[in-house]
């Protein structure tokens, strides 16, 4: 999951970016509103955690053009302790919840899994797929039970595609959700992320590959549907398979089964004469 922090305070800037990251997010800061802004239009993040106070654009201005661009990214809004006015402002512009300063960063981290948990559409701390099951607030994955041992990036890569059951997700978007700015994370990185976590959650979890588009978490239960309806087809098949066997064995029947002598002294002659005849192929380039 990745985070915009847009504050000004360096100080608080970096405790929450630090605490975060510990906590398994991807963070990026910015500590004015136009950076906010231009961020929100190019990048793709999964909360925004916004001052009011910024300078050289407004905390509310931000909001405003957000919500304008019918952006539904979830958004937490920091205060002065004061500050009512702006909170209501904030919270009639489309802000999803706020917090005043000063603020303990263990509610702040509470607040940030709850938002995060809505924008994915789910209001459980435990995620549960078949056997998988991921715990939101531990950041640790369960597989029948069994702690699932994952790095920090398989973790993240396993959250994204958890919370996205059955859709297709591409390697860009993986990298925009698992990667904070600087990071040089290629495709081919991503390919060798989800290689690795598949080890480790298959065959009970299957996770595929649309090639040249990305991955999807299949549904629990897809892979045994998908192996029903294909044992349902070769059943079908079965009977017309056999009639048609059946068919030809009859057809062959008599003299047409069995090749004649005159048959048997072709097929002698044409063998004597390919292996007198010198070998000359032409050579072949290889395929692809």
């Amino acid at each position: 999951m990745r985070i915009l922090i847009a504050e000004d305070d360096s100080i608080l800037a970096d405790g929450l970016t630090r605490s975060l990251r510990q906590s398994g997010y991807a963070v990026d800061h910015v500590d004015n509103g136009a950076d906010a802004d231009n961020a929100l239009l190019l990048q793709t993040f999964d909360l925004l955690i916004l001052d009011l106070g910024l300078p050289r654009l407004s905390g509310l201005e931000v909001l405003r053009r957000l919500r304008a661009r019918n952006s539904t990214l979830p958004v937490l809004i920091l205060t002065a302790a004061d500050s009512v006015d702006e909170r209501v402002k904030g919270l009639d512009l489309g802000a999803d919840d706020y917090m005043a300063k000063p603020f303990a960063l263990t509610e702040l981290e509470a607040r940030v899994r709850a938002l995060t948990r809505r924008g994915a559409g789910g209001g459980s701390t435990v995620v549960r797929h078949g056997a998988l099951s991921f715990d939101q607030v531990a950041r640790v994955a369960y597989l029948n039970d069994r702690v699932i041992e994952l790095s920090a990036r398989e973790l993240g890569l396993l959250e994204v595609l958890l919370l996205r059951p059955g859709r297709l997700v591409s390697k860009e978007q993986l990298v925009d959700h698992l990667c904070e700015w600087g990071e040089e994370v290629s495709t081919n990185a991503i390919e060798v992320y989800v290689h690795r976590l598949r080890k480790k959650l298959e065959p009970d979890v299957r996770v595929t590959t649309v090639r040249g588009l990305g991955y999807c978490m299949e549904k629990p239960g897809a892979g045994t549907a998908q192996a029903t309806s294909t044992a349902s087809v070769n059943a079908s098949l079965a009977p017309s398979t056999a009639a048609t066997t059946a068919t030809v064995a009859t057809g062959l029947s008599g003299s047409d089964a069995t090749p004649s002598a005159h048959d048997a002294d072709d097929a002698t002659k044409a063998a004597s004469q390919s292996s007198a005849a010198p070998a000359s192929r032409t050579p072949r380039s290889p395929a692809g």
